[in-house]
């Protein structure tokens, strides 16, 4: 029975139901049940009055809680009970409101109504549950799931500097394996975000191995994998995993990462803390996840393999694969001029990164992410490395190559890397003190040949 419902006609019934779906109680009220009615009023105005407080001043905070499973499990939940249980009030409303002698057509008509109505209300739900139960699924799957170590109290654990090595890999047709020709450390203060891009040639020859197995089958330096390969440093990845033997005990798909982020400490003087590896291709499928990516071309870049255009010098939006020609072109260039477009393109992708964009593209992004990302970043640390990316979007990112003039990578001077280093790092320490932002005035070098990537990229 539909109880004193039953006195409205249909257009009344109908504005009721609707009026219910957006102030929850109000067919209850004109039904005359008001406890419950002033219930739903109430539990309404709670709900509003939560979504205005997360949704006021610095929202930085809901992306750290969308980065912790649990959270994201907990959201997924609540965010289908809500759903379910608004759609279930519209159709409890018409219910309660609905004429009781009402034709085959009115019949038919509130049915289709109250359940488009009810559709509307659960759709936006279901999506946002969806987007959490994805954001935990990508999480679970890229990220290192060790547990908490006790240092939640600084997840930095009393580092000034966290540095992550940043590769890009690339497999080519008739080159098995993965060659990591994108090599970058980025060494950020865990305060003030303050960072610095050390770009690492792949060409570097004569590269020093860690103490161990890798030290002692090249105590003179990686020479490679036999006079067939000419033993450069974006060799060392793939070496890793095809000989075991040289970095025992740990499983296929790390000894690659454990040996070059070991090789790379040596070479600058710097602990490597973590890495993040993303396959070219799958990167060009990230940036369209985003829209395209909005960069300075500062000359025409061959386009293609076959070399069939140009990218246009100017400021432009790159789609994923023009950015990706944009990065590894070496077409009337070099390697090094490639690794300085490599590092732009980075900075222009972290700067537009904003969260509206990657909510837009979530589905595309979260598969791309799947396929062509690998880290052993832990995922306890992911709330503090949002806070910390979002420092580091406000400060000065420096970048210094240690390529010629500086470094002959043939013969390359590894105590004048590791010396440059020191001296790269002092200066940014007294910058960081000033407030000043070296490199921000153009782009001429400083006395150790950092720059500021805003400066020279723009």
């Amino acid at each position: 029975m539909a109880g004193s419902g039953r006195r409205f006609g249909l257009a009344a019934g109908m504005a009721l139901t609707l009026g219910s779906a957006l102030v929850w109680g109000l067919a209850h009220l004109a039904t005359r049940r008001r406890a419950a009615g002033l219930t739903l009023l109430a539990a309404e105005a709670l709900l509003g009055l939560l979504a205005l407080l997360v949704t006021a001043g610095d929202r930085g905070w809901l992306l750290v809680l969308a980065v912790q499973s649990g959270w994201l499990t907990g959201l997924t939940t609540a965010l289908l009970a809500l759903g379910l249980g608004w759609a279930g009030l519209i159709v409890r409303s018409w219910y309660l409101v609905r004429p009781a002698d009402l034709s085959r057509f009115g019949r038919a008509f509130g049915t289709v109504v109250v359940t488009a109505l009810a559709l509307l209300v659960v759709a936006p739900m279901a999506y946002g549950a969806r987007l959490a139960y994805v954001s935990r699924g990508v999480i679970a799957s890229v990220f290192d799931q060790s547990p908490p170590d006790g240092a939640a109290d600084d997840p930095w654990e009393g580092t000034k500097r966290v540095n992550i090595l940043l590769l890009g890999a690339d497999a080519a047709p008739g080159r098995p394996g993965v060659r990591t020709d994108s090599m970058t450390v980025a060494t950020i203060h865990v305060r003030t975000g303050r960072t610095v891009l050390f770009g690492l040639p792949r060409n570097l020859m004569r590269v020093p191995m860690p103490a161990g197995p890798a030290r002692d089958r090249f105590p003179y330096g990686f020479t490679g994998d036999g006079p067939q390969t000419p033993g450069i440093l974006n060799e060392v990845f793939q070496y890793a995993e095809d000989h075991p033997e040289i970095v025992p005990h740990t499983p296929a798909g790390l000894r690659g990462p454990s040996l070059l982020k070991r090789t790379v400490s040596g070479i600058l003087g710097l602990p490597v803390h973590y890495y993040a590896m993303v396959d070219m291709k799958g990167f060009a499928e990230l940036i369209d996840a985003m829209g395209g990516v909005r960069i300075t071309v500062k000359e025409p870049i061959v386009y293609g393999r076959d070399s069939e255009g140009y990218i246009p010098a100017g400021t432009r939006r790159l789609s994923g694969e023009a950015a990706l020609w944009f990065g590894r072109s070496r077409t009337d260039s070099d390697d090094y001029a490639r690794m300085a477009r490599q590092k732009c393109l980075l900075n222009a992708v972290a700067r537009q990164a904003d969260p509206a964009t990657l909510i837009r593209g979530f589905d595309r992004l979260a598969r791309a992410a799947r396929r062509a990302v690998a880290t052993d970043i832990p995922q306890r640390l992911l709330p503090a490395l949002i806070e910390l990316a979002g420092r580091v979007r406000e400060s000065n990112i420096t970048s210094l190559q240690f390529v010629p003039p500086l470094i002959d990578t043939a013969y390359p001077d590894y105590d004048l890397i590791k010396r440059t280093v020191r001296q790269t790092l002092a200066t940014e320490r007294r910058a960081g003190a000033a407030g000043a932002h070296p490199g921000s005035g153009g782009p001429s070098p400083s006395p150790t040949g950092g720059v500021s990537l805003d400066a020279v990229c723009e």
